[in-house]
């Protein structure tokens, strides 16, 4: 299997060196790829060798950003005219380079961060600009959501969010994040599902730290179209699996009337790499047609023996009045890079509409 490192191999710089040395003024490819492929260079991980390259690029380039960042543009130019695509994630040093060498320069970073995410993603360098400039930088992503190209638009939300996964975190708008509603406001239409679907990341990272500023904004689009619906909803999900009391309110999910019957697992000993199944019968005793909202929790166990839960979906549908339905999950326990599993008791539980309703343990051996 290949890792995401291999991106960055001798064939690459190469061909990159080849690329860029009739752009940039004395640029030597020999003693560019010499001073990539040091003896560490193997060792190094995906993100090690990425600013490795973004620091070796610099050494080639004006040390005034101002003058560095014409030969940028011509660079991505140039990468598009010899026929690399957008979208490669190798060139992910390019922005790597404004956050780094351009973070004084504010006015000059800006226009360059627009022209590059239309090549590569720049939601990540925007983040130290976020953190210096604030309400600056604040008000130039306003002005990308309203840019022509879905690109920018998407980094002006994307680039935003409060707790951008892998990325640096904004404690001020983690703390208020109305600074950036206006530029959801403008997005909240975009023809581009990408974009919407950033908008909704966006509002559930603000649920996690301001939850009431979120219904609000759902309350204000509900009903406005369907994708406005769809961007609610799923930025919502957070609150929607922690069984927010309004939030559940608001989709209209009550447990009153749902009952869960014969919850039994089926594995109640589970080797690492195999399946875990549980099954149950779930019933709407109403007189009435309901939406039935269906999770379950693992308790996953901890190094330091506690139980931590995580929540996964199974369905969300409409229950007529006395329908019974047998559900059968099955939940894999085959390694993963973002989660380790530890051997002994775990939990699983049955939640409905937000409600746990039914737990029970099983082992991992």
């Amino acid at each position: 299997m290949s890792l995401i490192k291999d991106i960055y191999t001798p064939a690459f710089y190469n061909r990159f060196a080849d690329v860029v040395t009739p752009v940039i003024p004395f640029f030597e490819k020999d003693t560019f790829v010499k001073m990539i492929l040091t003896e560490s260079f193997t060792n190094m991980e995906w993100k090690e060798r990425m600013l490795h390259t973004t620091k070796v690029f610099h050494h080639f380039l004006p040390a005034a950003f101002p003058e560095a960042a014409p030969l940028l543009l011509k660079t991505v130019d140039a990468l598009l005219e010899q026929g690399w695509g957008e979208d490669g994630l190798a060139f992910v040093f390019l922005p790597e380079y404004v956050a780094l060498y351009g973070l004084e320069d504010l006015a000059v970073a800006v226009p360059v961060l627009e022209r590059l995410t239309q090549f590569v993603s720049c939601e990540f360098a925007v983040r130290p600009f976020l953190l210096k400039y604030g309400t600056d930088m604040i008000h130039e992503m306003t002005k990308w959501s309203l840019h022509p190209n879905h690109k920018v638009r998407r980094l002006a939300s994307e680039g935003s969010r409060p707790r951008l996964p892998w990325g640096i975190a904004i404690p001020s708008l983690k703390k208020d994040p109305l600074p950036i509603l206006p530029l959801l406001e403008n997005l909240k239409n975009d023809p581009s599902e990408w974009v919407r679907r950033s908008v909704a990341n966006n509002l559930n990272d603000i649920a996690k730290d301001n939850p009431a500023v979120v219904l609000e904004i759902a309350h204000k689009w509900k009903g406005h179209s369907k994708e406005t619906d769809a961007i609610i909803k799923h930025g919502c999900r957070t609150l929607l699996k922690q069984g927010h009391t309004e939030v559940l309110s608001y989709y209209g999910l009550q447990s009153s009337f749902i009952s869960v019957k014969g919850f039994e697992i089926r594995t109640t000993k589970v080797k690492m790499g195999d399946t875990l199944e549980f099954a149950m019968v779930v019933t709407n005793t109403h007189t009435q047609s309901q939406i039935v909202r269906l999770e379950y929790g693992i308790y996953y166990l901890k190094a330091n023996g506690s139980l931590n839960r995580k929540v996964f979906k199974i369905s969300e549908r409409e229950y007529k009045a006395g329908e019974s339905i047998t559900v059968v999950k099955r939940h894999s326990f085959k390694p993963i890079t973002t989660r380790v599993f530890y051997a002994g008791m775990h939990q699983v539980s049955v939640i409905i509409n937000g409600v746990e309703m039914a737990i029970s343990s099983f082992t991992l051996v």
